[in-house]
């Protein structure tokens, strides 16, 4: 599995590429944030590990502009330790934040459980939460409420898999206008205008749609997934 490793530190990149490579990753390395947005695109990484502080752009407007185009897995370093910057760090398209100085044995671990995750994903076209309450079958895309089908408009629809494949993860409401934008649809609308699809997304797979099970709002922030997956999926 490729991993692309930004940070200007030198010895950073040398030290955990020499950890990753240890565990049979294939490494790749970038300085800046215009070279790791090009090698983004050109390796296709399977997950990438992003310092915030570059000197070109930051690594903020790098997480941001990679997640206009992929889903990888993104681990942030910082030396900021502040409670509100790692929030803004996960609202923003992290999956983990790890504050500077650190192990990088414990960076190799978080990088084996993400990519664990992922993999796992990969592999179901049948997710099921909350005791078969809700079920996702991602290769017909038919949704079920307590085995009930239930029409969802494709809006709807790509924006319930984008959290359900992603529990826990926050997403405001640019990053979920932004994913029905680049899943090839023509669609105008203020970010406001997702919590109408949301508020409709709700009254449809929510058996309360005022006190929802699935849908959760994290205020000032946007929304996440918030169901249990079930032990057993049906692997492809």
């Amino acid at each position: 599995m490729k991993i692309l490793l930004v940070d200007d530190e030198k010895r950073i990149l040398e030290v955990l590429e020499a950890y990753l490579e240890r565990e049979g990753y294939e490494i790749h390395c970038a300085d800046n944030g215009i070279d790791a947005l090009k090698k983004a695109k050109s390796i296709n990484p399977d997950l990438i590990i992003l310092d915030l502080m570059l000197p070109d752009i930051s690594g903020e407007e790098v997480c941001r502009l990679v997640r206009k185009e992929s889903d990888v897995p993104i681990i942030m370093l910082t030396a900021k330790s502040a409670e509100d910057d790692r929030i803004n760090g996960i609202v923003m398209g992290a999956d983990d934040y790890l504050t500077k100085p650190f192990s990088p044995r414990e960076v190799v671990v978080r990088v084996q459980a993400i990519l664990r995750r992922v993999k796992k994903t990969e592999k179901v076209e049948r997710i099921e939460f909350n005791n078969k309450q809700l079920a996702i079958d991602l290769s017909k895309k038919e949704v079920t409420v307590k085995g009930q089908d239930v029409i969802l408009t494709p809006i709807e629809y790509k924006l319930l898999t984008n959290m359900a494949l992603n529990p826990g993860r926050v997403y405001s409401r640019m990053d979920l206008l932004e994913k029905i934008q680049d899943e090839g649809m023509y669609y105008e609308g203020y970010e406001r205008s997702v919590d109408t699809h949301i508020k409709n997304l709700r009254k449809k797979i929510e058996l309360d749609s005022r006190q929802p099970t699935f849908i959760l709002t994290v205020f000032g922030m946007g929304y996440k997934f918030g169901g249990i997956l079930d032990v057993s999926n049906t692997a492809v």
